[in-house]
Parts: structure tokens; C-alpha cells; sequence
């Protein structure tokens, strides 16, 4: 597992990722923590992160275009260092008691937008950087990176909110404090993660697109190229179908169910993150050091491994306890974590590198499309019936889990063509 550290420019990029992943996670526990402070509503929790997530998903397409006609690393550091602005101009205005609820809808717009840009050069950025022997190893270390932050990251994001309660808050705002320390903390973990990407010094990453081809064409290329292979295409569907059901009540319901429900408050919060993050750890890390899976079971695997995400939705409408959340959260998490491993890997594996940019951002805007109308349907659905929101979602879920199973391109996945 740890074989692609031997090479420089994955090791730049592992170490410069792991930091601004844990950055990221205490920007994820301060922003829905300080709408609520700010506005009581669980509808605003929902609206600032679909403003978020709209133009992340109008510019992501664009994002894996010049991908693949530019330089991945150069978009990741450019996109870096604007996100290290803008968290450190809401850490300003937040530690100096300044903010609103209307700037948070202006900042999330433009974080989105850099956002946009980020992910798909990520994506298309492994590949490049490690030989196909090594990348299932590789995804391993970069997610179970991740998920160690996600473990790490939320529990100390909400331990250090609730410890610097109303501190030095001049507008006196309960929490507030501890949150903009928190965008503080996400803000130096942009720097670091710009200053590996600005030390991998290689000329090129990835072949290149023709520049020739007009950026529409060019995106259209890649969207057909998905849609013609019906494996693909269940991937993508598979991809839209549970960040549509599950995104929303995570983001959205569990701040809601913490602050509501369980006296711990903002500690709750980032201990059942945290959890969820632990079990995706586990997963992750039994995958690349395990032998690996025969590929003829994957396509039955994966939809049987999202049916605990599901059956955890709909457990979490009857959690009474921060603990029981949490073993809700863990099992979730070691979901998500298999099938998002084996779902990058396989795409990673099968695409031309002329299209991997495009490829994975069209991946990508299958979930994070859906995530903006997740999040606001969660909201509203929030306000009516916070039992009902998860159960139907984990029912829906569930479903489709159900009906993957039936459908022979995704059953015939990891089965060669031919056979």
C-alpha cells in the first residue's frame, strides 16, 4: 500500500492533500455550526451549501476540460490559493464579530466555483503521477487519507468550537469564536498543500487534449464517450442516485439532529462525522493491503456494499444518542468508503488519459450535480419532518441498491468484454 510514496511527485501530493483534507474537514463542521448560530434554521443550513454546490456543479465540466487540456497540477495550485483567500477572509470577519448570513451566501458561491476547478484535476492527477499497477494502492492511500481526516478532523473541529464558546466573540454570538478559528486552521492547510504542489516541478502530467477542439466539443466528447459504454453509464446513475438521496440528510439532517437532539451539541456533531470516517478508514485500508478482489464480483459487490448506507439513513431518524449515531455513522462510512475505492478505481482504469479529466469530472458532476439539490430538499424536508427525511431516504436508497443487482451492466462490471 505504501509502494507510490517511493515516487516524489505522489509523495508531494499525498502530504499536501492530507493537510488540506483535514483542513477541509473543519471548514465542513464550523460553516453549517455557523449558519445555524447565525439564522436558527435548518432551511439556511441547506441554502448556503446548495449555493455552494451550484456552481461547483455548472463549472466542474469546464474544470475537467482544461484538465485535460492543461496542466492538473497548475488548476490545483491556482484553486488552492484562491480557496485560501476566501477562508481566511471568513475566518476575519468571523473572528472579528463582522459577519452576516448573506456573506456566507457569497463566499459559499465562490468557494464553489474554485471548487470546481479542484476536483477534477485531482482526480485525473493519480493516474498520471503512478504506474496502473499501483493504483489501486495509490486510491487506497489518498481515500484512506481522507478518511483518516474525516475520523480525525470533525471530532476536533467541534471539541475546538465548543471550548472557545462566545470567546473573545465581540458580537457576542455563542460559538463564534471557535469558528473562525476553525476557517483560521482550514486557511494554513491551502498554503501547505500549494506550497507541495508548487515544489512537484515536471513539465507535464497528463497527455493533453487537442486545443484544436472547441471546450464544448470537447466536454460533449467526454459526456458521450460515458454514455456509449453501458457499464459507464450504470456507474454514473449509481454515482447520482446516492449523493441525491444521501448527501442532503448528512450534510444538512445530522448538524440538525446534533444540535436538536443531543445535549453534546457541536462535540456530537463532529464525533459522528468522525465515526463515519473511521469506518470508511477501516474499509479503505483492508483494500489496499488485502490481496485484491477478483473482479468478476465486482459488479455484485458494489450495490450490495451501499445497501448499509441506506439501512443506516433510515436508522438514524430513531437514533436517541450521540453513541448511537456514531455506530450508525461507522457503518455508513465503511459503505461509502469501499464503493467510492472500487468505483474511482475502475473508471481510473478504464479510461484513455487523453479523457481521464473529463471522464472524472463528469463522474464527479453525477454526485456533486445532485448535491446542491439534495441539500435543499433536505432543508425543507427538514422543517416538516426530520424522521421522515431519513426514512425515505434510506428507503429510496435501498431500492436502487435492489434494482442494481437486476441490471445486467452493472451485475457484468468487473467482467471483461466478450465474456
Amino acid at each position: 500500500m505504501l509502494r507510490p510514496l517511493k515516487i516524489r511527485n505522489f509523495r508531494l501530493l499525498w502530504l499536501g492533500e492530507s493537510a488540506s483534507l483535514l483542513g477541509d474537514q473543519f471548514f465542513l463542521i464550523a460553516l453549517p455550526w455557523l449558519v445555524l448560530k447565525l439564522s436558527g434554521d435548518a432551511f439556511a443550513v441547506g441554502a448556503v451549501l446548495a449555493v455552494a454546490g451550484i456552481p461547483r456543479a455548472m463549472f466542474i465540466l469546464l474544470g475537467g476540460a482544461l484538465t485535460d487540456r492543461f496542466s492538473a497540477r497548475s488548476l490545483m495550485l491556482w484553486s488552492n490559493m484562491v480557496r485560501m483567500l476566501l477562508v481566511t477572509f471568513l475566518a476575519v470577519i468571523v473572528l472579528l464579530g463582522l459577519v452576516e448570513l448573506w456573506m456566507l451566501f457569497v463566499l459559499a458561491l465562490a468557494f464553489g466555483i474554485a471548487d470546481a476547478f479542484f476536483f477534477p484535476a485531482q482526480a485525473a492527477i493519480t493516474p498520471a503521477l503512478v504506474p496502473p499497477e499501483q493504483l489501486l494502492e495509490a486510491n487506497a492511500l489518498v481515500m484512506g487519507t481522507a478518511q483518516l481526516s474525516l475520523l480525525v478532523g470533525p471530532a476536533a473541529a467541534g471539541l475546538l468550537i465548543a471550548l472557545l464558546a462566545g470567546a473573545g466573540d465581540p458580537a457576542g454570538e455563542a460559538d463564534v469564536f471557535g469558528v473562525g478559528v476553525a476557517f483560521a486552521v482550514d486557511g494554513l492547510t491551502f498554503l501547505i498543500s500549494a506550497a507541495t504542489l508548487w515544489l512537484m516541478k515536471i513539465p507535464a502530467l497528463t497527455e493533453v487534449t487537442d486545443k484544436a477542439i472547441g471546450i464544448f466539443k470537447s466536454i460533449c466528447e467526454g459526456l458521450s464517450g460515458i454514455w456509449a459504454d453501458p457499464k459507464a453509464r450504470a456507474v454514473f446513475v449509481m454515482i447520482a442516485i446516492i449523493h441525491l438521496v444521501g448527501t442532503g440528510p448528512f450534510a444538512v439532517g445530522i448538524p440538525v439532529l446534533a444540535d436538536s437532539r443531543f445535549p453534546q451539541g457541536a462535540t456530537a456533531l463532529g464525533i459522528i462525522v468522525s465515526a463515519e470516517g473511521g469506518g470508511a478508514l477501516l474499509v479503505t485500508l483492508l483494500v489496499g493491503l488485502l490481496p485484491k478482489m477478483p473482479q468478476r464480483y465486482l459488479g455484485w459487490l458494489l450495490p450490495i456494499a451501499t445497501l448499509p448506507f441506506g439501512i443506516g439513513l433510515i436508522l438514524y431518524a430513531y437514533a436517541e444518542t450521540m453513541m448511537q449515531a456514531a455506530v450508525i455513522a461507522f457503518f455508513i462510512g465503511a459503505s461509502f468508503g469501499f464503493t467510492g475505492i472500487q468505483f474511482t478505481t475502475w473508471l481510473q482504469q478504464q479510461v484513455p488519459k487523453p479523457l481521464m479529466g473529463r471522464t472524472m469530472s463528469l463522474v464527479m458532476f453525477a454526485g456533486m450535480g445532485m448535491a446542491p439539490i439534495s441539500s435543499a430538499l433536505a432543508g425543507v424536508f427538514m422543517d416538516i419532518s426530520i424522521v421522515g427525511l431519513f426514512v425515505s431516504s434510506g428507503v429510496v436508497m435501498v431500492i436502487a441498491c435492489i434494482l442494481a443487482l437486476f441490471h445486467k451492466p452493472m451485475r457484468n462490471l468487473g467482467v471483461p468484454a466478450g465474456k
